[in-house]
């Protein structure tokens, strides 16, 4: 299949990352696939991903432990710890978990680092299907700066696409939907060349094709770099704009200038990400606190992933969630921007206030209003000045109060709380 087919639209669910670390567990994962099956399937939340590390069996935090023992097969493939996953005892994976989130009309993803374990390259174990060993392929001054688990691989080396096609052939045959590969999205100060990550992407691209899976790939950490974007879409669904993300305002006010760069590479299939949504109950193992963005902040937040189209990957606990958080991750209106539009972009960024302008096939334009000031604003918008033209009128929806507003013609005013946003519908 056509890699853009298999994320046609930007992909939603839920990361155990946030809020579980490297450290979360079968109960933890089940318990918020349930959750999402009974709460959130109905608004288009499908995935459910186990985050990094869920082979180090000593894992208790947000933190790693450094050159841990992890779980190996004897191909050099990384295996579920059976003592935080019972269920993948006696070598089975994963298999069980994704058939019971598959029983729920959900679809399970897992986290992976670029590479091979380095203590298979220590051992020097075999790779399935060749002849060559984990040493044969290893490039060992490829390293993670924040991990210690893995060397990258040669990715000129034919033994490297043997190993990444035996271990997406592992992965289907456990019924993964979803890869999140960290440690290779090539950075701003970290060239192609210092490391083999661009070679690395394409042969992870080529496995998942040879898997005989549709798997939806997602690269991390980011900030990706403009320069890459074609080879970015080429290879892969997502990838990150952003280092890791998390709640604090100059973190999301910084994010408006990422999604106007990279607004002009959104398209089916290939989904810039501006990272997980760390709301509602996060940071579980680090200082646990519901999440310190306001509830303006928040629906900024959603306002600004929705109307760019990014991935939405809730971050929280959300057996947790408030009724607040749930109704911010289920309002239908503002979600049906995720599907339903296209061509966003940023109109206008003056005196603290950012506009964003999308349409539907229906003829609709969607505004996005955002107060990134300290205090509330009454914005008033000429619509000529944002690229309205035509001198029709217009009926107004406020897509998160769910209600008709007024009839416009040449101006829309609304006043906008700080750090908050409203979404407008022109019909």
């Amino acid at each position: 299949m056509d890699k853009n087919k298999r994320a046609p639209f930007p992909p939603m669910g839920w990361n155990s990352w946030d809020c579980y670390g490297a450290a979360v567990n079968e109960e933890q994962l089940m318990g918020n696939a349930e959750y999402m099956a009974k709460n959130l399937k109905q608004y288009g939340y499908e995935y459910v991903v186990c985050d990094i590390q869920w082979y180090e069996p000593t894992a208790e935090s947000m933190a790693y432990h450094k050159f841990a023992e992890l779980e190996t097969d004897e191909y050099s493939r990384l295996i579920p710890a059976a003592n935080r996953f019972p269920s993948a005892a006696d070598g089975t994976g994963f298999k069980s978990i994704a058939d019971r989130i598959h029983g729920m009309g959900l679809k399970f993803g897992i986290h992976i680092m670029r590479g091979i374990p380095r203590q298979a390259v220590h051992r020097n174990t075999p790779i399935k299907g060749g002849k060559y060993t984990a040493r044969d392929i290893a490039q060992e001054y490829s390293v993670c700066s924040w991990n210690t688990d893995m060397y990258g691989v040669n990715p000129d080396h034919p033994g490297a696409q043997i190993y990444y096609d035996s271990i997406f052939e592992l992965y289907a045959s456990w019924g993964v939907d979803f890869v999140k590969c960290d440690d290779i999205c090539v950075t701003e100060g970290r060239p192609d060349n210092f490391y083999s990550g661009k070679g690395e992407i394409e042969c992870i691209k080529k496995a998942i094709d040879h898997s005989g899976r549709d798997i939806v790939l997602s690269l991390s950490p980011g900030p990706a770099i403009l320069e890459r974007a074609e080879h970015l879409s080429e290879n892969a669904n997502m990838w990150r704009m952003t280092g890791d993300f998390w709640d604090n305002w100059n973190a999301l006010d910084a994010m408006f200038k990422k999604c106007k760069d990279w607004a002009p590479y959104v398209k089916e299939g290939c989904w810039p990400d501006c990272d997980m949504l760390p709301l509602g109950r996060i940071s579980i193992h680090n200082g646990e606190r519901r999440t310190n963005f306001t509830k303006d902040e928040q629906i900024t937040l959603m306002s600004l992933w929705c109307i760019f189209r990014s991935p939405l990957m809730m971050g929280g606990e959300m057996r947790d969630n408030d009724d607040f958080t749930l109704s911010i991750l289920t309002n239908p209106e503002v979600l049906a921007l995720e599907k339903e539009t296209f061509g966003a972009r940023e109109v206008m960024n003056a005196g603290g206030v950012t506009v964003w302008k999308t349409g539907d096939d229906k003829g609709n334009i969607y505004l996005g209003i955002f107060n990134r000031d300290c205090f509330k604003k009454n914005v008033s918008l000429s619509l000529p000045m944002i690229g309205i033209t035509n001198a029709k009128e217009y009926r107004t929806r406020d897509l998160w109060k769910r209600e008709e507003g007024e009839t416009v013609k040449g101006e829309i005013s609304r006043e906008v709380n700080a750090h908050g946003a409203v979404l407008i519908r022109l019909s």
